[in-house]
């Protein structure tokens, strides 16, 4: 089917870009001050012993909305509490496969551009901080310059040396990557999207405060995140609020065009349907028939090929 091919697609541009766009290419090497306070914090030790682990991020970032988005689906088309939406999405393929069920395809659909705007996000996080190589501010507890062979014990200059930093490369490659914040932009990318989604299909539909409550429950433990990473010296400032503004512009602009779009198409391409019912001589090629009972509009073509109407 067409959305587990773009799910299978999706996965797969992530596994080459990690595997071959994140090991290939190397941050900018920025130049530091010496003792610069801006960059000597402590240094926090590695992610794993951060309050938000990755394997948790990352768990909630993947997982949560499967979950969210299928619960919702599935009780919204067993209550037939918005019928009028699935009547939009029916579907019917001819060839092999003939009727979709308009929950599933609202939840690939719903799925689908979720996955390919964290996608996009991680694209463009990753893209800035190796075009920027922000340092962050454990950088100098990290790169453990020789200040002695630097002479700069009493006069602040300016280091530009790559062979400055004696520390090790993975933690000082890793320093070098702090604007924008990935946990900040990718936390606040899946709570924008899910509260939303949540406000939209689920409404008041759960009571007067249940949407309210997760939308603002989501918003504030992306928010959080963000302020773990600074609190713990993983990142500065603007770098959390970089990542969270890449991430949120993402996830805005996907539901207002995006979801917007799926949204509106059915009935455009129904009223168009309706309209060329009687000009058959301007499409020959072309058969509509309608069926009162199932509300469903088939397109006649040569038998082995796949067109869908939606």
């Amino acid at each position: 089917m067409l959305y587990f091919q773009v799910v299978i697609l999706v996965a797969t541009l992530m596994l080459v870009y990690y595997c071959e766009f994140t090991d290939t290419f190397r941050p900018m090497l920025q130049g530091f001050v010496c003792r610069d306070p801006g960059l000597s914090k402590p240094y926090p030790g590695p992610e794993q012993g951060s309050r938000v682990q990755p394997v948790i991020l990352y768990s909630v970032v993947g997982g949560l909305p499967v979950v969210l988005i299928s619960a919702v689906e599935l009780v919204m088309f067993l209550l037939h509490n918005s019928g009028h939406l699935y009547d939009q999405d029916k579907v019917v393929m001819v060839a092999d496969c003939c009727y979709v069920n308009p929950m599933v395809r609202r939840t690939f659909r719903f799925l689908g551009v979720y996955a390919f705007g964290l996608f996009c996000t991680d694209i463009f996080v990753n893209a800035a901080q190796l075009v920027t190589g922000s340092l962050a501010p454990h950088f100098l507890s990290v790169c453990q310059p020789n200040y002695t062979a630097l002479s700069c014990w009493d006069t602040p200059q300016f280091i530009s040396q790559p062979e400055a930093c004696t520390g090790p490369p993975p933690e000082v490659t890793r320093a070098r990557k702090s604007f924008p914040c990935k946990e900040a932009a990718i936390s606040l990318y899946t709570a924008v999207y899910m509260t939303v989604y949540v406000m939209s299909c689920v409404g008041c539909r759960a009571g007067r405060l249940s949407a309210p409550l997760l939308s603002l429950t989501l918003l504030t433990l992306a928010l959080l995140t963000g302020f773990n990473r600074v609190a713990e010296y993983r990142n500065h400032w603007r770098d959390v609020l970089s990542g969270q503004a890449v991430g949120a512009t993402v996830a805005v602009f996907l539901v207002v065009y995006v979801v917007h779009v799926f949204r509106e198409s059915p009935e455009m391409i129904r009223s168009s349907s309706d309209n060329t019912i009687n000009t058959d001589e301007q499409v020959p090629h072309m058969n509509h028939t309608e069926d009162d009972d199932d509300d469903k509009y088939i397109m006649a073509t040569t038998p082995g090929s796949f067109n869908e109407v939606t």
